[in-house]
């Protein structure tokens, strides 16, 4: 049977914009809410700039509060150096290097320029070569859309790869639809040319969000193309602060529907997952999206026999 692994960003991804603050228990109960319907990855927070990103201002404490979970992997973005460091600090697993494919996204992310974050990557990955332990995976956002440029030249993206596996060979690398906005025959492209020209020196993900309605489209068009790990959050909470009118992510439980009626095993209950959904869609001053926990339970059950039937 073919799988796909999904990694939940909702923890990070999905509760950042969110101008009340969360508390640190409630962001600890949905991320075992979620591990417990089998997610294995997933975004518990990120490092960056509290007085940019106040939501974020506990991550540290989440992870404490978790304390070990064997077989799940805690992951945390990181802008820069000093986040590298505070994530290190933190006993992260797992570090998401984030760099904007376009410059204006770039510097209105992480205040800085795609070469000073190419060049702070590099310091990162030569300083962690002494210690393999710690996995990185470069999330390379804005691949296809920029709020502020429009259309990402797929040349650019592809120079900006040639430079980060110029640095270390077998990197998970993200591709992000961080707007929204992307076409599914853009993302089969992009998707297909990057599989090609490094699909032995790379692992490649995909990210989007459902801006435009188009995110399930693009999920499949990445998955045509070969990709086999996808990125979704609980509920489809979402939207990045930098993009301005960026939507929630892709709801994982849309995901977990669409791969176990296509036959695809994904490693997660889907009813269990419902739960944590309904848990996420519950915290306010949150905006959730997804489709699949709005539909009748005993229909999705009965859809979901019938595949596995076929």
């Amino acid at each position: 049977m073919t799988t796909v692994e999904i990694i939940d960003v909702g923890p990070r991804d999905g509760l950042q914009s969110i101008p009340s603050f969360v508390p640190t228990e409630t962001k600890v109960a949905l991320i075992k809410a979620i591990v417990a319907a089998g997610i294995k990855r997933l975004e518990v927070g990120s490092f960056v700039s509290h007085r940019h990103v106040p939501q974020m201002r506990d991550t540290a404490d989440v992870i404490r509060a978790l304390g070990p979970m064997p077989g799940v992997r805690m992951m945390a973005l990181v802008p820069n150096m000093r986040g590298a460091e505070d994530a290190i600090a933190a006993g992260i697993d797992e570090i998401i290097w984030v760099v904007s494919m376009s410059e204006s996204h770039n510097r209105s992310n992480v205040r800085r320029s795609i070469r000073e974050s190419m060049d702070d990557l590099r310091r990162l990955l030569e300083e962690l070569d002494r210690d393999r332990r710690l996995r990185v995976r470069v999330a390379l956002s804005t691949a296809f859309d920029c709020p502020y440029e429009g259309r990402v030249n797929e040349a650019d993206v592809l120079g900006h790869l040639d430079y980060v596996l110029s640095i270390r060979d077998h990197l998970e690398i993200v591709l992000a639809d961080t707007t929204g906005m992307a076409l599914a025959p853009h993302v089969r492209g992009l998707a297909g040319e990057c599989l090609k020209r490094y699909g032995t020196r790379a692992r490649f993900a995909f990210h989007c969000h459902d801006t435009a309605g188009l995110a399930i489209a693009n999920v499949l068009a990445s998955y045509e193309a070969g990709i086999r790990v996808f990125e979704g959050s609980v509920a489809g909470l979402g939207g990045c602060p930098f993009a301005p009118g960026a939507t929630g992510n892709v709801a994982v439980e849309d995901l977990v529907y669409l791969f176990h009626r296509m036959g695809v095993a994904t490693g997660v209950d889907l009813e269990k997952y419902l739960e944590a959904a309904a848990f996420a869609a519950a915290i306010p001053d949150g905006v959730s999206g997804g489709h699949v926990r709005h539909l009748p339970r005993e229909r999705v059950r009965k859809q979901l026999a019938a595949s596995r039937a076929a």
